[in-house]
């Protein structure tokens, strides 16, 4: 799938959460959408977790 036609189901899916469930809905599944995009990037291995805490602990720089 192209990232195009990713970007375009993933703006679906929020519209209709909005219409459908309202704002609140709407923040609902933004929010796991996101949380499932974070899980499937550390399993891809594109998101090291370790360097990532660390860099929002400031111990090392992104």
């Amino acid at each position: 799938m192209t990232p195009t036609t990713t970007g375009l189901l993933v703006g679906a899916v929020l519209a209709l959460s909005g219409l459908a469930f309202g704002f609140g809905g709407f923040l609902l599944v933004l929010i796991f959408m996101a949380a499932g995009f974070g899980v499937g990037r550390v399993l891809e291995g594109k998101l090291d977790i370790r360097g990532l805490a660390d860099a929002l602990r400031g111990r090392r720089s992104s």
